[in-house]
């Protein structure tokens, strides 16, 4: 068992052009006096991370650490989510998905892709520059299109998109393991790892990839009606990062699971404040200690109900209050005693 790291934030939601949230070191002051004890950091705000400079220089990855650590937090994670997202795309959304490409590279699929390749391989070195061993991301998705298999799916056509997306990733997975780094893909509507079916068969696409692992969000599951509990027992070897996000699901004789294009306040699965949604966090937490995932638990804030600034305040205690001291000592060790093997065998009743 292992005590789960926490509390920490996503500041990606947080990020805006007032203070104290446009700057780093406003941002770290506002995550400590709220009691937050890490950060996972967007790569794509440039006033918070500069991830070339961060690939290329140990030295200023120090600088950044040092500045983060003097307001007593660590950097729980990297993220190149928005980058991930583009190392796969399907043509159907290449104009949306062209607002997370830098312009150089816009209206350009290919060289997109490419971009996004090299991006994430720099946030790999800038990771073990500043001696992380996780890294947070999305998978991309040339299959979303199809998830309803209406038209019917061409024989081939599931396998072949598993293939391809794994060739896009293979370069990348294997210069995160050359600099000691996990990938860790969140679990999330819209990539082609949306649940445990599709990380098998990614998994699998890329030859059992050591660094192939899981960023576990349960929020995504309870809109989707997975087993969330469970997948835990499935997968826990594999869950290297772990978002603190909650959700709720409440159908009607009008929507479900598809949503009916309602935008969030109407969608009957939404993103909730922590507490405010339906997940267990007590089993989650009990799952994850006893199992010995090494995480952070980390708030990802997304609710269309509540304020940003009550659910980054509510979030730290809601986490600090979940996080499970793993216990040294078996409970009942008053009641034993020592025993020998002679004794073993008079309790078995073996007396030859």
């Amino acid at each position: 068992m292992k005590t789960i790291k926490g509390p920490a934030v996503f500041l990606a939601q947080f990020v805006d052009g007032k203070a104290p949230f446009n700057s780093l070191e406003g941002m770290c002051q506002w995550a400590a006096d709220l009691g937050y004890k890490g950060i996972q950091i967007p790569t794509w705000e440039s006033f918070l991370i500069d991830l070339d400079k961060a690939a290329e220089s140990k030295d200023y990855c120090d600088e950044l650490k040092g500045t983060i650590n003097s307001y007593g937090l660590e950097i729980t994670e990297l993220s190149t989510h928005l980058q991930g997202q583009l190392v796969a795309v399907h043509p159907a959304y290449d104009s949306m998905f062209d607002a997370f490409a830098p312009d150089a590279v816009k209206n350009n699929p290919k060289a997109r892709t490419q971009w996004a390749i090299e991006t994430v391989k720099k946030a790999a070195t800038a990771s073990k520059h500043l001696g992380l061993n996780a890294h947070a991301t999305f998978s991309g998705a040339l299959l979303w299109h199809t998830m309803h298999p209406w038209p019917q799916r061409p024989a081939g056509l599931v396998e072949m998109g598993f293939e391809e997306l794994a060739k896009r990733w293979m370069p990348i997975l294997n210069h995160f393991d050359e600099q000691g780094v996990d990938v860790c893909y969140e679990v999330h509507p819209g990539e082609d790892i949306h649940d445990g079916d599709t990380f098998e068969r990614f998994l699998a696409a890329t030859g059992n990839h050591k660094r192939v692992n899981i960023l576990y969000d349960p929020s995504h599951f309870v809109l989707q009606q997975l087993d969330y509990i469970e997948y835990i027992d499935h997968y826990h070897q594999f869950i290297k990062a772990f978002h603190v996000k909650d959700s709720e699901f409440n159908p009607t004789g009008k929507k479900g699971a598809f949503g009916g294009y309602n935008d969030w306040g109407n969608r009957a699965g939404r993103y909730r404040s922590l507490g405010d949604g339906q997940i267990d966090f007590k089993t989650i937490f009990s799952k994850l200690t006893q199992y010995g995932c090494d995480v952070w638990a980390v708030m990802e804030w997304e609710c269309c109900i509540k304020s940003p600034e009550q659910g980054a305040r509510e979030g730290a205690k809601f986490i600090q209050d979940h996080i499970i001291e793993a216990t040294q000592k078996t409970f009942d060790d008053f009641a034993g005693k020592a025993t020998d093997k002679d004794e073993l065998r008079s309790i078995l009743g073996i007396n030859d």
